[in-house]
């Protein structure tokens, strides 16, 4: 069996908000499967324990350029907050969005090729990446990006430097922003709820025949209530679905189709979502409570 470490502890809470205890029950259960062990939290505990799953912990920035109808939204990391703050920081994230717009490079690797020049750094844009984590002091890294240039009309809305949208549309300006802005707000995974990826419905449904399970019910009853569960889950997390964060009378189809405004794609960002922060001092913690509570069992 697996060995339970306080620093698996440690990132199973984070991402759940579940007592330390409850943690490592469910790591211990799942032979140390991290997935799996959320799995069963969610199942034990409720809506709690997905409460902070999508928590970011790494740093950095969302950053978009938008030109008529080509666009572009980069995240660039960092270690600490404290540098999001950064004027040389927060300039060459802004001059990597431009870039990625404005000449389409096929990866990372071809965008830290692409000329530029900054606080007598250059020629290249990896060039200056170098240069100002030996003048700050912190590593930095250009993480991912989104271009759209198909010729629909573009709209982006950034949350603070944290979240970023983009969204391909035509018709209705205002209608479209606030389509970005619903996105920022309300996190869907998919336009409808056919294009949502079919891992995350299989997890939806293991979980919610899980708790199905739980009910004693019989066996016709627990399919109609996992199947329930599973439509219902569809509907929250496709955008068109959605109840629209303005009128919570429309959804965002129908409020699209009164503004006669169709949305073809969007991209959704958020800082640090799947990094996992280093937490050497809250294991420590963690490994601290796990053996008390041993000592006293």
């Amino acid at each position: 069996m697996a060995a339970i470490t306080a620093s698996m502890v440690a990132e199973l809470r984070a991402k759940t908000d579940a007592p330390m205890m409850e943690c490592k029950k469910a790591l211990t259960e799942a032979e140390g499967d991290m997935s799996k062990a959320e799995e069963l939290l969610r199942v034990k505990l409720g809506t709690k324990a997905g409460k902070a799953a999508s928590r970011v912990t790494a740093e950095g920035v969302v950053t978009s350029f938008v030109n008529g109808t080509t666009g572009a939204m980069i995240e660039v990391n960092c270690e600490t907050d404290f540098v999001t703050k950064n004027d040389s920081f927060l300039a060459l994230a802004n001059a990597a969005a431009q870039l990625v717009a404005e000449h389409n490079p096929a990866d990372i690797a071809a965008l830290g090729e692409l000329p530029y020049s900054q606080d007598g750094f250059g020629p290249t844009l990896e060039e200056v990446r170098k240069g100002l984590i030996g003048k700050i002091g912190e590593n930095m890294s250009f993480r991912r990006f989104k271009r759209a240039a198909g010729g629909a009309q573009i709209a982006n809305y950034l949350h603070g430097t944290r979240i970023g949208v983009l969204v391909e549309f035509a018709g209705d300006p205002t209608a479209a922003k606030d389509v970005a802005m619903h996105v920022a707000a309300m996190k869907p995974v998919s336009l409808t709820s056919a294009e949502v990826p079919a891992e995350l419905i299989e997890k939806e449904r293991s979980v919610a025949a899980a708790k199905a399970a739980e009910s004693g019910k019989p066996a016709d009853i627990v399919t109609k209530m996992v199947e329930g569960s599973v439509q219902k889950y569809l509907k929250e997390v496709s955008l068109f679905n959605q109840t629209f964060v303005k009128n919570d009378k429309q959804t965002v189809e129908q409020m699209l189709k009164a503004a006669g405004t169709t949305v073809n794609a969007f991209t959704l960002y958020v800082v640090g979502e799947g990094i996992e922060k280093k937490v050497d001092d809250f294991a420590a913690e963690v490994a601290a409570q796990v053996a008390a509570a041993q000592g006293a069992a």
